[in-house]
């Protein structure tokens, strides 16, 4: 009896898997018919999701960001909101606030007004513009998923996320992200410049009298459960280990000290979960069942590198956290 139970859970979980394999497929398929020439930043996004997380789009205005977040609300069947972030951004203008009301009969009461972030994708764009009293507002938010207004707790929706983002050459009247929010996000996604074929499709597809529009691939309770699958997903020890070599060797004291002379405070512990969590999500939108060393590989510099800092030697001599990342990770192989 135990073998039949045991045998009749492997088939559930493998036609769950099979079911969430060609959603995911779709799913991606979907996204790069909307967004041209950036694979490997759909790839992370998606990855991001899947994982449960937070991602933090950095690219130069024109690249798509805004696009590939209402591109990924709509594919993934989310309820998506979006925040223009300012220096006059108030924490109430993102989680709302208590107002007064006056009924026939005079009486008064207060009523919770939901703010923008009751949504399940929430779009940050230019997050370090606003003042660091408003940015600390979504720390509780994107940490324990409720937010409190009035001493008043509320529940956000399921599943939460939050998509920012930050032009990295503009920095005349922003604020430098917090060490602390930092580490809220999953991971740091770099959105570059096309390469020339994937402009010239741009040119030709979005400037005409009709555009594509983004299909729904999955739901919400989809995705919800897709994500209970990537925290079943097998790791091996060779995983296991590699992850926690990448994450300590990065710290100071406990590296290669020709590595970690140039670093001044490196990644914790819940850098070692969001790569774990990564990996899972990465095998699964690849198709396999297991993450493999070349995960770990892949994901090491973009999970890592918003964790990190260098030490003003290092970089006055032109060293950077995703260098000295990847030269970590190519010792993994």
């Amino acid at each position: 009896m135990p073998e039949a139970i045991t045998a009749s859970l492997e088939a559930a979980v493998t036609r769950t898997a099979e079911t969430a394999l060609e959603r995911i497929a779709a799913a991606r398929t979907s996204i790069e018919a909307i967004i041209f020439g950036q694979g490997q930043v759909v790839e992370q996004a998606l990855i991001t999701l899947l994982s449960g997380g937070h991602g933090l789009l950095v690219g130069v205005p024109g690249l798509a960001k805004t696009k590939l977040v209402e591109t990924l609300g709509v594919v993934l069947g989310l309820h998506t909101r979006r925040v223009q972030f300012t220096p006059d951004l108030m924490p109430a203008d993102i989680l709302g606030s208590e107002v007064l009301e006056e009924t026939v009969d005079r009486r008064r009461s207060f009523r919770f007004v939901r703010g923008p972030i009751f949504a399940q994708l929430l779009m940050a764009d230019e997050i370090n513009r606003a003042s660091p009293r408003t940015q600390s507002a979504l720390l509780q938010a994107m940490q324990e998923y409720h937010v409190s207004v009035a001493g008043e707790r509320h529940d956000l929706p399921r599943p939460f996320h939050v998509l920012a983002t930050q032009n990295p050459l503009e920095q005349e009247g922003t604020y430098p992200l917090p060490e602390a929010q930092l580490d809220r996000f999953l991971m740091q996604i770099d959105v570059v410049y096309p390469d020339r074929a994937a402009e010239r499709r741009i040119l030709i597809e979005t400037t005409g009298d009709a555009s594509a529009a983004p299909k729904s691939a999955m739901s919400a309770e989809d995705l919800i459960a897709t994500q209970r699958l990537v925290r079943r997903l097998p790791v091996g020890e060779s995983v296991i280990e590699a992850i926690l070599d990448v994450v300590r060797l990065a710290r100071p004291g406990e590296g290669d000290p020709a590595v970690t002379q140039h670093i001044a405070w490196g990644p914790g512990p819940r850098a070692a979960q969001a790569l774990m969590l990564a990996t899972r999500a990465r095998a699964l939108l690849g198709g396999r069942l297991s993450p493999s060393l070349d995960d770990v590989v892949a994901l090491a510099v973009p999970v890592l590198k918003h964790r990190m800092a260098l030490t003003f030697a290092a970089r006055a001599e032109g060293e950077t956290v995703s260098d000295l990342v990847a030269r970590l990770a190519k010792r993994l192989g």
